[in-house]
């Protein structure tokens, strides 16, 4: 266990945000288990009405205080920065306003203060449809170039609406690897006169950023909306239903687990071997999420224990790009401590990462050329998979300063 320990140190001292700007994530390796929930529900997408709570959550791995400072940046479709707008036409009452809302871990071997925001709160209500960036400082570095972390999420008005379906009858195949969206938008009462310039669009599968189509032009328009039929572009890898594990007790194994075992300072949970599978398995999985949680189900944000969970990927060594396990744990683009290195004495790739109690899903994907993770080497790719599919729809009318969300829809593929 000395190994991984080593190994884990080493990656926090290189910890490095390379990921892209639009993804909820820390930048600190004290500060973990960073979270957006809308609406009260832990399982779905950080995207919600106008008028829905939203909940920014992290813990720091210390019980020493830190006054922690929120800036909020409304963003463009793209999730660069408005520099077009002012603060006041985005948010109402305070920006910078202190984080008060905090509980230390209480009866954990891993010690951490567990802070929490809520929008809209007694200082801040957000006001315009849109993306929306968190970015929280330590206030003894209050600087503008060095958040701790980031959490963005969207808010939209539905004034547009979007059809959708997704078939495995693809362009490239037939009951076999892919999957294909279909999809179209009426305007409603929103006018489109530029359409190139005036709209953006998301097409993502599982919330996964690094294979989302983006901007794809539609090939049917009219007066009343625009279609995308039949586009390769909109054709996506399949994959395999997510791997699940879950840890309600530190002394015994639960559903996934292996083994649990106690290597001073820390818990380490061993998950059960996995085999890339050749043929497709149904098995009901949530696409990626997560829910915190212990076996005594109350105060799970501060009762619940950290622990070194140790993936095994039983493959031979892949050439090419590395391979990483990945969930929305880790808001579904790999982080360096879930990387994965090859043991040739278990003939098996493995990591350990340190994650907070709970139900997770994850999976193993190796990275192409151009970033992209991909199951086919890895997991497999069977048309059957339940995937979901969400689609965001922006608009800014001519002589308009910001983009905004006006149309949103998430479905679920799949034929088991």
């Amino acid at each position: 266990m000395k190994r991984i320990k080593l190994r884990f140190l080493t990656l926090l001292a290189c910890f490095s945000a390379t990921i892209s700007a639009q993804q909820t994530r820390s930048l600190a390796p004290q500060i973990r288990t960073v979270r957006v929930i809308v609406n009260d529900d832990p399982l779905q997408a950080p995207i919600a009405r106008i008028d829905a709570p939203v909940e920014i959550s992290f813990d720091e791995l210390s019980h020493e205080y830190t006054r922690y400072i929120y800036k909020v940046e409304y963003c463009n479709a793209d999730w660069s920065v408005n520099d077009e707008i002012y603060e006041s036409d985005y948010l109402e009452g305070f920006n910078g306003q202190p984080v008060d809302d905090y509980e230390k871990s209480f009866n954990t071997t891993v010690l951490y203060t567990h802070y929490r925001i809520a929008f809209p709160n007694d200082d801040t209500r957000l006001l315009l449809p849109g993306n929306y960036r968190v970015r929280i400082f330590a206030d003894e570095n209050d600087s503008s170039d060095d958040p701790v972390l980031e959490a963005c999420f969207s808010l939209f008005e539905p004034e547009m609406t979007v059809r959708a379906t997704v078939s495995a009858n693809t362009e490239v195949d037939f009951n076999r690897q892919h999957q294909q969206v279909t999809y179209g938008i009426s305007y409603g009462t929103r006018r489109v006169v530029d359409l190139q310039r005036e709209l953006h669009t998301v097409v993502m599968q599982n919330r996964r950023w690094d294979s989302a189509v983006i901007d794809l032009q539609p090939n049917i328009q009219n007066t009343l909306g625009v279609e995308w039929t039949h586009r390769r572009e909109l054709i996506f890898p399949a994959g395999a239903e997510f791997h699940k594990f879950e840890i309600l007790d530190t002394h015994q194994g639960g559903m996934g687990v292996d083994r649990i075992r106690w290597y001073d300072p820390h818990f380490h949970a061993t998950l059960l071997t996995t085999d890339r599978q050749h043929n497709y398995t149904y098995s009901p999985d949530m696409n990626g999420t997560y829910v915190i949680r212990h076996s005594g189900d109350e105060d799970n944000d501060t009762q619940s224990e950290y622990l070194f969970v140790h993936f095994l990927l039983s493959v031979p060594q892949l050439d090419g790009g590395d391979v990483y396990v990945t969930g929305l744990w880790d808001n579904g683009f790999p982080d360096a401590d879930c990387k994965m290195h090859y043991d040739d004495a278990l003939h098996a790739y493995e990591c350990a990462v340190l994650l907070k109690q709970g139900y997770y899903n994850y999976q193993f994907r190796q990275l192409d050329s151009h970033g992209v993770g991909q199951t086919a080497r890895t997991e497999g790719d069977f048309y059957q998979t339940e995937n979901e599919y969400l689609i965001l729809v922006y608009h800014r009318p001519q002589g308009a300063r910001y983009d905004a969300l006006v149309g949103y829809t998430a479905l679920q593929s799949g034929n088991p």
